[in-house]
């Protein structure tokens, strides 16, 4: 079983007044987050870490809830936008579902600090409840598509389309804890890959 892959330890705290962007704090945010956990971490020490002010940052940020909001937005906005393209609206059912199945790993590598604290989030505020009703609004959307996949024969019809899209989800959603961004596999390998192990067990033969 290959081991989980630990995030990388934060660089010291850049002393000084620097010029950072909201992206830059959004993201020196999120890596406290994921290292410490959304509860343990507090706007004091997201400010130290970049060797700011708290009145900076609320410069760009007004709250602790503020930054996750618009992080999980990050990777919300990323898989929602997936089945808003032409290749996921358009076409056979069964196609449809691979180009969703590529765009999730895309998106997955391409933010993958946002949807790791997505993943880990428990419901426990407002703002995670809103988080995970997107999630499952999403989830529906899969089950849709693979329902209808299976009704057109392009997959099987013996698996709940609602257990299948856990299953392969599960899966995809996996890659957080061992994919290295500087492995040998990028975003278009790694989904080829994931086909393969997932629908190759879920198409017709």
């Amino acid at each position: 079983m290959t081991e989980p892959v630990a995030h990388a330890e934060l660089a010291p705290a850049r002393r000084g007044r620097p010029g950072y962007d909201p992206q830059q704090i959004l993201a020196a945010a999120v890596e406290l987050f994921i290292a410490h956990g959304y509860d343990a971490t507090s706007v004091a020490a997201v400010a130290e870490r970049l060797g700011l002010t708290k009145s900076a940052l609320y410069h760009h940020y007004d709250s602790k809830e503020h930054l996750l909001r618009v992080a999980l937005d990050e990777a919300l906005g990323g898989l929602e936008g997936v089945l808003d393209e032409r290749g996921a609206r358009k076409g056979a059912a069964g196609a449809r579902l691979e180009y969703v199945l590529r765009g999730a790993v895309r998106v997955l590598v391409e933010r993958l600090p946002y949807v790791t604290l997505l993943l880990r989030v428990r419901g426990n505020s407002d703002v995670e409840r809103a988080a995970l009703e997107r999630r499952r609004a999403f989830d529906h959307r899969i089950t849709g598509l693979v329902r209808d996949a299976q009704g057109e024969g392009t997959v099987r019809a013996d698996v709940d389309p609602s257990v299948a899209t856990r299953l392969v989800f599960g899966m995809v959603n996996s890659i957080v804890e061992w994919y290295r961004p500087t492995g040998p596999e990028g975003a278009a390998e790694l989904a080829d890959d994931v086909l393969r192990i997932a629908l190759d067990g879920l198409r017709t033969r």
